[in-house]
């Protein structure tokens, strides 16, 4: 029987939420089941308050990239978050993630507008290791998307990107929106989080200090 990952879930939103990166209803998180189907919040929901009726359980095609409502799915009155076909995306693109978290922060916001570019450089900070970066000097980028109306077209706009080139890191940027890591645990997507919101302030605080990145 497998365990149900929606009360770790809501001890990690309650925690971003207090951050201040899940303010609001913004963010979502969610997390695949054995059976292929995943956990994700619900829309429209608070962050800092969630139950587990707060979730919505997915049903993913693999081959499409598509999502739908879990057959089994209990709680039919709330609709999955509306970056939902980002996570399903993510989870076809990258068998080995388990989870999928996406938050809004103020400094994820202010980094995305440092470069006009598709890529955004990152310092050769230690942090790097947490996500399986372990070079001397390391030449790390994170990849920007553009926002758009559509979450959809957001999703495809990774697909399409991520076929062609792997990521360095398990990370992406949406510029003026939010960052989103994946992970093969809960525990470590929330460590990639709190990592690259670590770089994130470090680029903020640096660049305001006139300090070259």
């Amino acid at each position: 029987m497998s365990i149900d990952p929606r009360p770790t879930l809501i001890a990690t939103a309650r925690q971003f939420y207090e951050m201040g990166w899940m303010v609001g209803t913004a963010g979502n998180l969610s997390a695949r089941m054995p059976d292929g189907n995943f956990w994700i919040t619900a829309s429209g929901r608070p962050k800092g308050r969630l139950t587990n009726d707060d979730f919505v359980l997915m049903t993913l095609n693999p081959c499409q990239g598509q999502v739908s409502l879990a057959p089994t799915q209990p709680n039919s009155h709330r609709s999955p978050s509306a970056e939902t076909s980002i996570h399903a995306v993510i989870y076809t693109l990258f068998p080995d993630a388990q989870a999928c978290y996406h938050v809004h922060s103020i400094e994820a916001n202010l980094v995305s507008r440092f470069v006009s570019s598709d890529t955004l450089p990152l310092p050769p900070l230690e942090m790097l290791k947490g996500l399986g970066v372990w070079e001397e000097n390391p030449q790390v980028a994170i990849p920007v998307f553009a926002n758009r109306l559509k979450v959809p077209l957001i999703a495809s706009e990774i697909c399409d990107r991520f076929k062609v080139t792997t990521p360095q890191i398990p990370a992406l940027l949406i510029r003026d929106h939010g960052v989103t890591v994946w992970a093969s645990s809960l525990e470590s997507a929330s460590n990639y989080i709190e990592i690259v919101e670590y770089i994130f302030r470090y680029m903020v605080a640096a660049r305001k200090i006139g300090f070259g990145l």
